[in-house]
């Protein structure tokens, strides 16, 4: 069944929520954002009504409330965008467009799902739990940051029951080193099997992937280029990718057939070709 397809209006501040240093929910109303958002989608937004600044910012989707037409989006406010957002008070309105790209797919049944999370990359698993738990499905959550400090939204997981690794590089909270660590310390110990989910920072991403490929896991991630429109005219957001069947990688746009992408087909930075070419090349010459 296709998905509905995303919808441009105004839409209403609903409820504001600081949370520490430059972190902030906001809770927005339009009802097709909230009734069709799947897990890993987003919005294009932006405060205000002017035409300036001219271009809205992606913003992945935290959580939908159907039966109030909100969504919630978790905020660190960083540039121009993000603090004209984070400045919207109730009442105030924001130029929303969505929800926009393509979700993450569930594992198969008796699959454990392993969201690694890369600070404010935490945001589309909160939706993706709940739709797993919804579906019987089982997910825990390696949620990494420099600090205790950027390891903002916790508390929504504890209340689903979903199991939360908090992982800070200084050692403020929970396990002391990179997420990608204690991914690989609970892999030792879990005997069923599992997919990889990845949301984050590059490089974080990248090392999600390795790691898929060192142990024969699925991964998907959801990549965050600079984005434009979000409907793919003016491709700002091109990624390189490559399937299995392509001689040549191409390039794909993050918005429209992302931003979640098999972590396989994803050609990385310093690479030529992607690992499911190269598994396919190898496998072809194995045959000869």
């Amino acid at each position: 069944m296709p998905s509905p397809p995303p919808v441009n209006r105004d839409a209403v501040l609903v409820s504001r929520e600081p949370l520490d240093g430059p972190y902030v929910l906001l809770t927005f109303r339009h009802a097709e954002v909230a009734r069709s958002s799947r897990a890993g989608q987003f919005v294009m937004i932006k405060a205000g009504l002017s035409a300036e600044p001219p271009l809205r910012r992606p913003f992945s989707i935290l959580s939908v409330d159907p039966a109030a037409d909100t969504f919630r989006l978790f905020l660190k406010t960083i540039g121009p965008g993000t603090h004209a957002l984070a400045a919207l008070a109730p009442g105030d309105l924001a130029q929303c467009l969505g929800p926009l790209g393509r979700p993450f797919t569930a594992p198969p049944a008796g699959y454990e799902a392993l969201l690694v999370a890369g600070g404010y990359g935490i945001a589309p698993f909160h939706l993706f739990s709940e739709e797993l738990r919804r579906a019987g499905g089982r997910a825990r959550v390696f949620y990494g940051g420099r600090s205790a400090a950027d390891l903002q939204v916790r508390e929504p997981f504890a209340r689903m029951g979903v199991p939360l690794v908090p992982t800070t590089d200084d050692g403020s909270l929970g396990h002391h080193g990179r997420v990608t660590e204690a991914v690989e310390q609970y892999l030792d110990t879990r005997p069923g099997p599992v997919a990889l989910y990845a949301c984050g920072p590059d490089p974080m991403l990248h090392a999600v992937a390795r790691l898929a490929a060192r142990r024969g896991l699925p991964a998907q991630v959801s990549l965050d280029p600079w984005m434009g429109c979000g409907v793919g005219t003016c491709l700002g957001c091109v990624v390189w990718m490559q399937s299995a069947s392509e001689p040549r990688p191409h390039y794909r746009c993050a918005c429209t057939e992302g931003p979640v992408f098999d972590a396989r087909e994803v050609v990385w930075p310093g690479e030529e070709s992607s690992r499911a070419r190269v598994e396919a090349a190898a496998a072809s010459t194995e045959a000869r």
